[in-house]
């Protein structure tokens, strides 16, 4: 019961993450597109808007993916196949640190992200999922 919990809360913030960048990417709160300055410039030209909106969507929908396996994790899967689902999402969530937040702390630091220092509450954020997660099975295998 408690994996299933943190995925489904994890599902329900990346969701509600997924419908933002569908609906509302100029959204001021969250990880929207609007916390990067870049965004409003991208706006300004076509082809560069495009571009960014093909990027955003792209990564709505991979992220959607993702989601919709949880989810069928959640519904369908059985004990094995909830343990692997959720060290398997410490280890993609985890993969951030090493692709992304690079990139997001210089821009950060070079005034490209609102509100500044942004970067550091995205990678504590992030942080906080993996941590959902690991106590999550910690206490699967103590009280299971």
């Amino acid at each position: 019961m408690i994996l299933n919990i943190a995925i489904i809360v994890f599902i329900l913030l990346e969701l509600s993450n997924v419908v933002i960048m569908y609906v509302k990417p100029d959204f001021t709160y969250g990880n929207s597109m609007a916390s990067f300055e870049g965004w409003e410039r991208a706006k300004q030209d076509e082809k560069n808007y495009l571009y960014s909106k093909y990027l955003v969507n792209w990564v709505a929908n991979c992220k959607l993916i993702f989601i919709v396996l949880l989810l069928n994790i959640v519904i369908f899967g059985n004990e094995a196949s909830k343990i692997v689902g959720v060290v398997v999402t410490i280890v993609s969530i985890g993969i951030y640190y090493i692709t992304l937040h690079p990139i997001i702390t210089k821009l950060d630091e070079m005034g490209e992200i609102r509100p500044k220092g942004y970067s550091k509450t995205l990678g504590l954020m992030i942080a906080g999922f993996m941590i959902m997660f690991s106590v999550a099975l910690i206490f699967y295998f103590i009280f299971k």
